[in-house]
């Protein structure tokens, strides 16, 4: 459907013949002060100017203007949008620990952060009608991502991450935690969850997990978190023969569990690929909240068709002009 945005503006439309009305008032006024003769001799002294004639060609570009400044608009019919009114932040440990190669992907063994990015995948594409958003937090959290319906822009920006992007030595999940709280407190959702993944433990920021946990009970922010890491890793060397090592010993699974159970949530265990690959399964069958339903128009701005054939007019009138004075030109030399 075809509509103006600002159609009060259609209103400066008649202008041009008010004035052209007022002008030619004026002029009969003046032409019955005035002998016959001496205003006919004035109009043809004016170029034969035809007294009554409307200038057609100025108030079509004046219309054509009026148009593209009234913002003419072609609206499409609704279209429905899938919403289920939950807003769900998903905060990513990217410090050093996480360059751990304990996790295989397709029999082949790698860093617990290329796993965590390849179970991401699919969970992002499931999370059509929430919105979402990406911390990323090592020494300190920052916010990759704001919460948004764009999923495709949210799986670039972790495409993108590398480890030791937020510091590669030390843990801030207490901070991770506060900022999340922080970007998902004042929102409309009914429902607000964090997804916190990590395989280490709290060991600098501002706050501990458990303040963080106490902010995200306040603001209604259920948190759910995820301990990442083998529990067993044979290393081999040549010289002291294969040892087996404990790789997730750093991991504090008690304050990660009562920082989950204290906002509602649930703690969960990732000890491989597969594991990680049903906790997120799991966290698909978080029951959304009915929200109203809801629907947009699509839109496409039209305002450039008049204003190229203004410009277009314009430029014909310019060449027109050239070629008369041009050829006006050529008529008095020959004429000399």
């Amino acid at each position: 459907m075809f509509e103006f945005q600002w159609p009060w503006l259609l209103l400066l439309l008649p202008l041009p013949l008010l004035i052209w009305w007022l002008e030619e008032r004026k002029q009969r006024q003046q032409a019955l002060r005035a002998p016959l003769y001496l205003y006919w001799k004035m109009q043809r002294e004016q170029g034969k100017k035809v007294k009554g004639k409307f200038p057609w060609y100025n108030f079509l570009l004046w219309t054509l203007l009026v148009f593209a400044v009234a913002r003419p608009t072609w609206v499409g019919d609704p279209v429905p949008l899938t919403s289920s009114g939950r807003d769900l932040m998903v905060s990513i440990d990217i410090s050093g620990s996480m360059e751990m190669e304990d996790m295989e992907l397709n029999n082949q063994a790698v860093n617990r952060l290329v796993a965590v990015k390849a179970i991401m995948k699919e969970f992002i594409k499931r999370r059509d009608g929430d919105r979402l958003g990406l911390i990323l937090f090592g020494e300190q959290a920052y916010l990759q991502t704001p919460l948004t319906f764009d999923l495709k822009t949210v799986q670039i920006m972790l495409d993108e991450t590398e480890i030791g992007l937020a510091g590669s030595s030390r843990t801030a999940i207490g901070d991770s935690i506060g900022l999340a709280v922080k970007q998902l407190k004042d929102r409309s959702a009914k429902n607000r969850v964090l997804i916190l993944l990590t395989d280490g433990q709290n060991n600098t920021g501002v706050l501990n997990p458990l303040q963080a946990a106490e902010l995200a009970e306040h603001a209604g922010v259920t948190i759910y978190t995820l301990g990442v890491g083998a529990d067993r890793m044979v290393v081999r060397n040549s010289f002291f023969g294969d040892r087996t090592i404990n790789p997730s010993k750093e991991l504090d699974e008690a304050t990660l569990t009562a920082v989950a159970e204290k906002t509602g949530g649930q703690y969960f265990r990732a000890r491989n690929t597969e594991e990680l690959e049903k906790i997120y399964a799991k966290l698909d069958e978080l029951e959304p909240v009915e929200d109203m339903d809801q629907s947009y128009r699509p839109s496409k701005a039209l305002f450039y068709f008049p204003l190229l054939i203004v410009l277009l007019l314009s430029f014909a009138k310019v060449l027109y002009q050239i070629l008369v004075s041009r050829l006006e030109q050529r008529t008095e030399v020959n004429n000399a």
